[in-house]
């Protein structure tokens, strides 16, 4: 049992296992896309937050610029319309500011910078812008003096310089970010190509390891299995296969010998039940020859003692009675000739074979070439496959010639019986070629039977002489 569940695991943890490492290296691939894609993904974002932040820091700086020069035109011409967009520019820095904040604020660096922007821009419009432009209104001349002008310039100076090192930082964030999902991205195309090139691989390996291990062994036992079915008994299949495979090459080659086995039982059967038969027959035969016939020989011969003398009337019954002792004795020694003809016992093949052609109603041309006797079986054969031959060319083939051809090679007699009737013999439909077949099948030969309608009947007949 433990061999067998062995057997039954080969292939299958094979499968198995390549399986599992395709399943592993597609999962890796898939992983490494995934993490790449969700890389991509976060530096999209970032890209995009980048661009929201630096929009955000230029409309503050747009906006710090819109203070000064508003306070500046003011200040020069004292002109109310041109102090607008200073106006504008207070009203929305609040807010932008306080956004600029929200954005950066998973950033402590980033947070601090845009703090320390918004206190700037807060003290230059309470400290130093407003007051200025009121003291434009009271007092122009010295809202025009160097020293306002110089600390207005310094203060715009330093809040573009806050603005400018955030801007710096949020780049450089943006720069780190795609970086780093670069390397992410290089990291899976070149993990992708291996697990791909290792898929390849390895599907191609294990294709190989399927044809070898159990495409070719599979087609080569179900060629064998064809030569199997077609009758050839001594077929048998390599044993190198793993698994199941060798466990099927195991089988059929068991089943091939049990076939070749039992083949050979039943051709031996068959043998033997010929051989008996025939032993039969000639027991029977023998027992005809020097039973009743030598009994109806005496009586006979008793009768015409006994007719020669008794008076004229006795005579003549005792005539008829001896007729028909010797047509029955006549009938006996026909019906022992057709059991097994004593010629074939004594002579052989050939004068049998000659005798039949001297009896049949169609004319036979024979040509024998066996120069030797053969083994009882085989001259019974070829003696019964001839008379049959003859016997139905007589009665169905309506030919004028048969020509009978015996002849012997190294290892088997060749029988040929061919005539010129009118063909159409069909051994299917139950004629006496059926038991002959069997008849030759079993002492290991072949019948053949040709019978084109209209162009004769060919019988061909081959047998081992080696039983």
């Amino acid at each position: 049992m433990t061999v067998s569940f062995g057997a039954r695991g080969g292939v299958s943890r094979r499968v198995v296992t390549a399986s599992g490492l395709l399943m592993v290296l597609v999962g890796s691939g898939f992983v490494v896309l995934l993490i790449s894609v969700q890389g991509l993904r976060t530096s999209e974002q970032q890209t995009q937050h980048t661009g929201i932040v630096l929009a955000n820091a230029h409309q503050v700086e747009s906006l710090v610029s819109d203070l000064a020069t508003g306070q500046r035109d003011f200040v020069i011409t004292g002109q109310e319309k041109l102090l607008q967009p200073w106006r504008d520019a207070a009203v929305q820095l609040p807010a932008q500011t306080s956004t600029l904040e929200r954005l950066v604020a998973d950033n402590p660096d980033q947070v601090a910078q845009a703090h320390e922007a918004n206190q700037r821009i807060t003290s230059y419009l309470l400290d130093y812008s407003l007051p200025a432009i009121e003291a434009a209104r009271q007092d122009p001349d010295s809202a025009r003096s160097v020293a306002v002008t110089a600390e207005g310039t310094n203060r715009i100076a330093a809040i573009g310089s806050v603005l400018d090192t955030l801007i710096r930082s949020e780049q450089q964030l943006s720069t780190t970010q795609q970086q780093k999902t670069d390397m992410i991205a290089n990291r899976a195309v070149v993990a992708a190509v291996m697990g791909l090139a290792g898929t390849v691989v390895l599907v191609l390996g294990f294709a190989v390891y399927l044809t070898r291990a159990i495409v070719r062994p599979v087609r080569v036992t179900a060629e064998m299995a064809n030569r199997l079915a077609a009758g050839d008994l001594a077929v048998r299949v390599p044993e190198t296969g793993v698994g199941e495979i060798r466990t099927l090459e195991r089988t059929f080659n068991t089943m091939a010998g049990s076939l070749g086995a039992a083949s050979a039982d039943l051709a031996a059967s068959r043998a033997r039940i010929v051989r008996s038969s025939d032993e039969t027959r000639r027991r029977i035969e023998r027992d005809l020859h020097d039973g009743i016939q030598q009994r109806l020989v005496s009586l006979a011969l008793d009768v015409r003692a006994i007719q020669a003398g008794s008076l004229n009337g006795q005579a003549e019954e005792l005539d008829d009675v001896a007729n028909g002792l010797t047509a029955t004795l006549d009938e006996v020694r026909e019906l022992a000739r057709g059991i097994h003809p004593a010629i074939l016992s004594q002579g052989g093949i050939g004068p049998a074979v000659r005798m039949l052609a001297r009896r049949s109603k169609v004319p036979v041309e024979v040509r024998i070439d066996v120069g030797a006797r053969l083994p009882a079986p085989i001259e019974a054969a070829a003696y019964y496959v001839v008379s049959e031959a003859l016997t139905n060319t007589a009665k169905h083939a309506d030919a004028s010639v048969v020509h009978v051809v015996v002849r012997l090679t190294t290892d088997r007699l060749l029988l040929s019986v061919r005539d010129d009737g009118t063909g159409g013999a069909d051994p299917a439909k139950g004629s006496g070629l059926v038991g002959l077949d069997d008849r030759v099948a079993a002492l290991g030969g072949t019948l053949v039977v040709e019978s084109p309608s209209g162009q004769g009947t060919t019988l061909s007949v081959s047998l081992p002489i080696a039983l």
